[in-house]
């Protein structure tokens, strides 16, 4: 029903992307090459066409139709009341460093993690603590250490903890155990969970995701949560995300920062956007998903057959694929600048992300088969073209 084929040009369009050189092709950041959902196009040209933009605010129809959502494809219901609008995930990451932490505190992450979580600590004057994530050479998966987890989060200076859900780069789902057991040690050592389940919708097998608030009720009230449309609907410009606060004193704290920041007033298209996204997005997703599905077989099976060097770590969430390129480097950003500047393949080096990140790259597969298929043909051959200098140095 819906278009997963077509090849949508996209330079010139004020992409960040898509600004390349003519001959570069980008699989780095995380936003998608496919058209939105018709749904959602048709709902903002609506309001396009309506003609008066003034100041707005959310209503009940958002946030029940955020709060359908979850019931409908995660089979949990958030309160409506929990909820608080902000302009991105990101930025409510921000705003609640500065409110619940202090100056010279610590933030718990776990490493390798999404690389703008480490400018959201370090721009408010607080420190990175990270429990990096074990990583199984042989599996090529990754668990947490938690007797590690436990001292860090048992540190004085420890107030704040973010957690990624599912994990961005390395595409692993938090089993419920799991987040149970990371909330219970929040809670033992008085630190606030902040979980950012922007990929919650984008897992495609089991383990499913678990969103954090449909935990226990006694295990949510340190905990805040960010979710959006942005990654599942290709919308990141839309500028719309949930903050999900159970604690009614903790989430008077969170919205009283994202308002001193300006953060909880949307964009003339946010609320239409969000909306249709959440009640007419089903079927979308549904096929979104099985495309992304098949990427993932293609570029595994690329990669088996073709280049032996390197190796899919394990994962069922994200269009972000992470490859352990430790037979050939440990120096991932030279590894990914030699790519790019031999066959135009731009992908993101590991390295940004901490962690035993400088071994990885991270390559998005939210694509057109068909660019797929020249992204993967070109990374074969950046790689063959990198160990052959290697051997001739």
């Amino acid at each position: 029903m819906y278009d997963f084929k077509s090849i949508i040009p996209r330079r010139d369009t004020d992409s960040v992307k898509w600004d390349v050189k003519p001959n570069e092709l980008p699989m780095w950041v995380a936003d998608m090459d496919f058209k939105a959902a018709p749904e959602i196009i048709t709902a903002m040209q609506k309001k396009v066409q309506f003609g008066i933009f003034g100041y707005e605010e959310p209503h009940t129809d958002y946030f029940n139709a955020v709060a359908n959502w979850y019931e409908s494809e995660h089979q949990t219901r958030p309160d409506p009341d929990w909820m608080i609008f902000c302009t991105g995930v990101v930025p409510s990451i921000s705003s609640t460093v500065r409110r619940v932490s202090n100056v010279g505190d610590n933030v718990v992450v776990q490493a390798p993690v999404y690389n703008i979580f480490y400018n959201s600590i370090l721009n408010n004057g607080r420190h990175v603590l990270s429990s990096d994530l074990v990583y199984d050479q042989q599996a090529h998966s990754y668990s947490v250490d938690w007797d590690d987890l436990e001292k860090k989060l048992a540190d004085p200076l420890s107030t704040m903890m973010i957690l990624c859900n599912p994990h961005n780069p390395v595409g692993k789902v938090w089993s419920k155990a799991e987040l149970i057991r990371i909330s219970q040690l929040c809670l033992k050592h008085h630190v606030t969970l902040f979980s950012d389940e922007i990929h919650g919708d984008l897992v495609c097998s089991k383990p499913a995701y678990t969103p954090i608030f449909s935990l226990p009720k006694d295990l949510i009230q340190q905990t805040i949560a960010a979710v959006s449309p942005s990654k599942t609907f290709n919308v990141a410009a839309l500028h719309a995300a949930t903050v999900i606060v159970p604690n009614e004193g903790l989430r008077n704290i969170v919205s009283r920062g994202l308002n001193t920041d300006e953060l909880a007033e949307p964009n003339l298209l946010a609320l239409p956007g969000s909306i249709a996204a959440y009640t007419k997005g089903h079927k979308w997703l549904a096929e979104l998903k099985q495309q992304l599905v098949k990427n993932r077989q293609i570029l595994t099976e690329f990669c088996n057959q073709n280049i032996p060097q390197i190796h899919v770590v394990t994962s069922n969430a994200t269009y972000l694929v992470w490859i352990d390129c430790s037979e050939l480097t440990t120096h991932s950003d030279q590894l990914e600048r030699f790519i790019r500047d031999r066959t135009g393949l731009y992908v993101s080096a590991g390295t940004v992300y901490g962690g035993n990140g400088n071994q990885f790259l991270r390559i998005n597969i939210a694509c057109p088969e068909a660019m797929l298929i020249d992204g993967l043909n070109r990374l074969k051959q950046g790689i063959e073209a990198f160990t052959s200098a290697k051997q001739n140095r």
